[in-house]
Parts: C-alpha cells; structure tokens; sequence
C-alpha cells in the first residue's frame, strides 16, 4: 500500500532512500542540539517512556532501527543493559556521532552501528529479542516493507518498541502545533543546520503519516500482534508497541 509521507523528498527529484541519506549526513552536526532544543527536551522523556515498556522483558539482543545518533540505543543499553544493541541507518554521518557518543559513555562493549537500508536489512530471521526505533519510520520509503523486516529479524514472542512524532488531535495543541511545526521549526532548522529544505520536509513528513488505529492496521498486517498505541504530551509523540 502507498502512504502519503512516502512520496515526501526532501530535495527536489531523485531516489527518497538516496535524499533521505544526504538530509541527514547534512544535518547530522546539528541533529541532537535541534532535536533537544525544538522539543524543549522532551524527546528523551519520550524515549525513555518507549524503553520503560521493554523493561519487564529484558530483552538481551536489541536491534534500534533508524538509530541516527544513537540516542534510543544508549539510552536502551543504560536502562535495560543487554549484552548485544545493534544501531542500523543509511545515513554515516548520524552513526559517526553515535560512535562518538557511545566511546564516551563507555558502551563500545554493547552497542556497535552499521549501514543498513531498512527495507532490506541483511540480517538473519528471528534474531532479536526487542527492535526499536525512534522518529525514523516516517521516513522509509517504503513503509510496509521497512515494518516487514523488522519483524521478520524479531524473534517470536520479541517485542516492538516505536516512538514517532504525530499531529495532536484535539484543540488547542492541534493549532498550536500546527503553528510551531510550519513557523518556529523550519526558521529555527534553517538558522542552526543551514538546511531549510530538511527541516519543511520533517514537518511535512509529520502530518503526511498514518498514525492512531490507522497505524496499528499497518503494524498487524506487517505480522505483529497485540498492537497498541498511547499518546504522549497531548499528542505530539505517539508511541506504539507490538509483539511478534
């Protein structure tokens, strides 16, 4: 099935997987104090929240998809301790500073990263105990297929943990929301990364993806079971969970 946000570039013409990958090598400097700044940093206690769910399972093999810098992958390996975290993303330039990060907080023992496209992962079936991912799914290009493989790699009875950026639904954080994502966003990504374009296609990419109960449909014809979903912060993050 096509989605709206997969026919979404960030640049003009071209492969999206090709786009997406320059995006965010270009704005990888900038990403974690943007992503901090513009949410007022409330994202880690988005992430946070996603990782508190998988605590009752303790799950060992953790596969973060669309891990950028990293950030769901040490805050899972701080929490949960696993003995194996592996980051995936097409872009080298987030997983550069997640390396970074992680030599710093001295997770190297845990967590390693590799270039992956998400659609076609080349790892093996039934791998993982938890996949996560973290404001990454809305840009595949190819939503279903990208859902599919994370839960082929999932092991039977592994568990699903995504937290996305959605549009509120009630007022007034709609139109509030609404204000922010098309003024402050955009005009403060432009002044900080240098790339206006990244910052309207995110904001873009926002409103453009399914999200709710038409979410969860997705997630159960990609394989899963037991999908849920819970509204963060007036709706701003959704997070969803499923099981395999």
């Amino acid at each position: 099935m096509n989605y709206e946000q997969e026919s979404i570039k960030p640049y003009n013409g071209g492969d999206k997987g090709k786009q997406v990958e320059q995006m965010f090598d270009n704005i990888a400097p900038t990403y974690d104090q943007l992503n901090h700044r513009l949410s007022w940093n409330i994202d880690r206690g988005w992430r946070r929240t996603a990782v508190e769910q998988l605590r009752p399972y303790r799950p060992q093999q953790v596969l973060d998809v669309a891990t950028g810098t990293g950030d769901f992958a040490i805050l899972t390996a701080s929490m949960l301790r696993p003995k194996r975290l592996l980051g995936v993303d097409i872009s080298e330039g987030m997983m550069e500073i997640g390396r970074q990060k992680v030599s710093q907080q001295g997770l190297d023992d845990i967590i390693t990263f590799a270039r992956e496209d998400c659609m076609a992962l080349s790892l093996p079936d039934n791998e993982y105990d938890a996949v996560t991912s973290a404001f990454g799914i809305r840009n595949f290009p190819d939503l279903d297929k990208g859902l599919a493989e994370m839960c082929r790699v999932l092991k039977p009875g592994g568990h699903l943990s995504i937290v996305e950026l959605t549009t509120p639904v009630s007022f007034p954080m709609k139109q509030l929301f609404g204000i922010y994502s098309h003024t402050v966003l955009p005009l403060y990504g432009r002044l900080v990364s240098k790339d206006a374009s990244a910052y309207h296609y995110l904001t873009r990419t926002i409103e453009a993806f399914p999200q709710g109960e038409q979410m969860i449909q997705i997630l159960r014809q990609a394989g899963f079971r037991e999908a849920a979903f819970r509204r963060l912060t007036f709706g701003i993050c959704t997070l969803y969970t499923a099981t395999k």
